[in-house]
């Protein structure tokens, strides 16, 4: 029997009117702003109207080290809450919106898969509700009224030489990483080096999934460092007048997108800054809302535990005020394997022994979860070519590290196939065993922040950072931005800046690139390595076998 893809399934699936889902939660019809018959945004004033109930119990999804064999992240966070739904548990998730550059290049979407998806999967993976294209278009906005400040006399006094504000597109293009703008003569204006990051990178990305409603989002906007003069003074975007402008372009984009599971269950996605660039997780707002609405809600944060759930605690949870009551860390066995060594193409027949090995990178996520004093439970993503001494394996390990691996097989069947762990995570949420607390105090400085997440969560041996960076660290601290948290850009394969070097690798040193200072989002990045903040497409990218077929349907996206 074949399998069916996603995007089949997806296609399949019989949705319910978004009015029936929001009426799950208690949405008016009137609060919901609907875009086509099966989504809708939820209104500002509705939201705001939440402020006085009681939380729900949060439950973060997480992974361990991304590998080619697939950890299933998102269908795991997608199934969780359909489990729960489905032993009678009033639940929402919560996760990102997909940003075009990976559907079209190799990492593909982000709205699960097999029978735990959300949908409309199509729409959700490509345009969607228009959110990512409003935070281009103000990204470029400020970008363009810098250029124009300076045309127009610079009465500012804008040092050319020294514009950190880039412009963004929602794609993957290695190309446009460092250009040149205003050649061709006197009336396109000044000459100078600058370049492109992706959007999901934007500054305006990170401060719209860290605002509160629509004031904070002006007055983070504001406070966004452009520039500096000749003399080291910063220029903010208050300063050059953008602000008010592209709040206006974000009004909309600021409401939580409201859409449901193929088991009709409500699903929040809203937001999404990539994990190994910036701090990867769905909007504040999305996720406050679902926590007023619901007694359940469960959140995924991007790539492994190591940078998602190291930044959903110590930016997210910091800046809303937000504590998990358990997190659920995703693992496969085929992954398990891959860390002890084994080819993806030997990944078929069983190796307990590859298993055993590759384990290690597991329990590492594990110790570095519970420092954060939450309860862990390990989700074995069941693939068919599991055998059961190979899980077996899996789950006396995690017992040694004293939490449990339960196994899962939501992707072929849906909410039965993760009713065990559905039920084991709200009986530990309910149990209120989590003890939150993030790594690190505001107060301690900038470098000792990031010397903190390195060693600590990296378990690396030293810090590699030249004079500059750490001058501009101490200038940053003295101008009253050292109680910000660090936001580490790394990839997202390795424990180490070598994506080559899984399992889990200790007595390495991490480099410091540049950092940068994200003064309207409230952190510092700290770019580590060879990351890119302009992801460029693999040599055979997925939109070469993305299309429309004879019915008009499309096919292809995953």
């Amino acid at each position: 029997m074949s399998v069916k893809s996603d995007i089949e399934i997806a296609r399949e699936a019989e949705k319910r009117p978004i009015q029936e889902i929001g009426a799950k939660l208690g949405i008016p019809e009137a609060d919901l702003v609907p875009y086509g018959h099966d989504k809708a945004k939820v209104s500002q004033a509705f939201i705001s109207g939440l402020k006085d109930r009681p939380n729900g119990k949060l439950i973060l999804v997480t992974a361990i080290n991304p590998t080619p064999a697939g950890e299933g992240k998102t269908t795991t966070t997608v199934g969780l809450g359909d489990g729960l739904n489905a032993i009678g548990k009033k639940a929402a998730i919560c996760i990102r919106e997909a940003s075009l550059g990976p559907c079209f290049g190799m990492k593909g979407g982000a709205a699960g898969g097999g029978y735990a998806q959300v949908i409309p999967m199509e729409e959700m993976n490509l345009h969607f509700t228009g959110d990512f294209h409003a935070i281009t278009s103000a990204h470029n906005l400020l970008s363009a009224m810098i250029d124009n400040h300076i045309y127009w006399g610079n009465a500012l006094g804008i040092d050319e030489r020294r514009i950190t504000w880039r412009r963004v597109m929602d794609m993957n293009d290695r190309a446009l990483r460092d250009t040149v703008v205003g050649l061709g003569g006197v009336a396109n204006g000044f000459s100078r080096q600058t370049g492109f990051d992706i959007t999901v990178a934007s500054e305006v990305m990170a401060i719209l999934c860290l605002a509160t409603d629509l004031a904070d989002l002006e007055a983070r906007l504001g406070r966004i460092i452009v520039a500096y003069t000749r003399e080291r003074e910063p220029i903010t975007c208050a300063d050059i007048g953008a602000s008010g402008a592209m709040t206006v372009l974000l009004k909309d984009a600021m409401q939580p997108n409201l859409v449901q599971t193929l088991e009709h269950n409500p699903a929040f996605v809203h937001g999404g800054p990539f994990a190994n660039i910036a701090h990867g997780c769905n909007s504040v707002i999305a996720t406050t809302t679902a926590l007023k609405l619901a007694d359940y809600v469960v959140t995924e944060a991007g790539f492994g535990a190591d940078l998602g759930a190291e930044k959903f605690m110590n930016i997210k949870c910091r800046k809303a005020g937000l504590a998990p009551d358990c997190v659920v860390l995703v693992a496969t066995v085929r992954a398990m394997k891959m860390n002890g060594g084994v080819a993806k193409a030997d990944l078929g027949p069983e190796n307990v022994a590859a298993v055993k090995k590759g384990c290690a990178n597991l329990g590492r996520h594990i110790e570095n979860l519970k420092s954060f004093g939450v309860p862990v439970v390990v989700a074995i993503n069941h693939f068919t070519s599991d055998t059961e001494a190979e899980i077996a394996a899996v789950q006396a390990y995690v017992a040694q590290h004293g939490s449990e691996a339960i196994v899962c097989r939501h992707w072929a069947d849906g909410s039965r196939g993760i009713e065990a762990l559905a039920r084991r995570v709200a009986e530990v949420a309910d149990g209120k065993s989590a003890q939150f607390a993030p790594l690190y105090e505001d107060d301690m400085p900038l470098f000792q922040k990031i010397e903190t997440i390195a060693t600590r969560i990296y378990r690396a041996d030293e810090v590699l950072a030249d004079k500059k960076v750490r001058d501009q660290l101490h200038a940053w601290e003295a101008a009253g931005f050292g109680n910000l948290p660090v936001c580490m850009a790394k990839t997202q394969y390795s424990f180490s800046t070598d994506p080559a070097l899984r399992g889990a690798p200790s007595g390495h040193s991490v480099p410091i690139r540049e950092v940068r200072l994200s003064a309207g989002a409230g952190f510092v990045v700290a770019i580590c390595g060879e990351i890119m903040t302009m992801p460029g497409l693999p040599r055979h990218p997925a939109a070469e076998t993305i299309g429309i077929n004879d019915a008009g349907e499309i096919e292809g996206l995953f």
